[in-house]
Formats: C-alpha cells, sequence, structure tokens
C-alpha cells in the first residue's frame, strides 16, 4: 500500500500536572486541520490547540514524524512527551 497522509486538529486542555491533549480530530486537508484548530482553542475549557500532518503506510503502521502547521493558544513546546 501507498503512503497516506492524515491531518489531525488536537486541543490542549489544563491538567493538574500541567497540559495534556484532547481528543483528536482527523480533517480532510491542512486548511480544515487548521480552521479546526483554532475553533477548538476557544472552546470553553480548552487552552490551545494545534493542527499537525502524519505520512505513513496504514498497512505497516510505519509512520513518520508528525509535522506542525499551526498553533493556537497554550500548547507545549516540547511534544514529544505527549
Amino acid at each position: 500500500m501507498s503512503e497516506v497522509t492524515y491531518y489531525v486538529a488536537l486541543p490542549f486542555v489544563a491538567a493538574d500536572d500541567g497540559v495534556a491533549a484532547g481528543e483528536a480530530i482527523e480533517c480532510f486537508n491542512p486548511t480544515a486541520a487548521v480552521m479546526k484548530a483554532e475553533a477548538l482553542s476557544r472552546k470553553p475549557g480548552h487552552i490551545g490547540a494545534l493542527a499537525f500532518s502524519r505520512t505513513g503506510d496504514p498497512a505497516t503502521g510505519d509512520f513518520g514524524e508528525a509535522t506542525v502547521i499551526r498553533k493556537f493558544g497554550d500548547v507545549p513546546e516540547d511534544l514529544s512527551a505527549l
């Protein structure tokens, strides 16, 4: 199977130990991911959100690193811990 690129909007919420990721939402394209992330960042209870993409082969489960498209609000600098 060939590689596929997923576009995702990911909200962030305040947690007792800092910031926690909310539920990721898959989007159709990068523009939709940015628009959704901006809307999520304004939702009550959310402190920020980001839009990102990730490319890989769903058949093998091999995916590259996530590429941040845009950040809104309070988003952790180090996303590797999430």
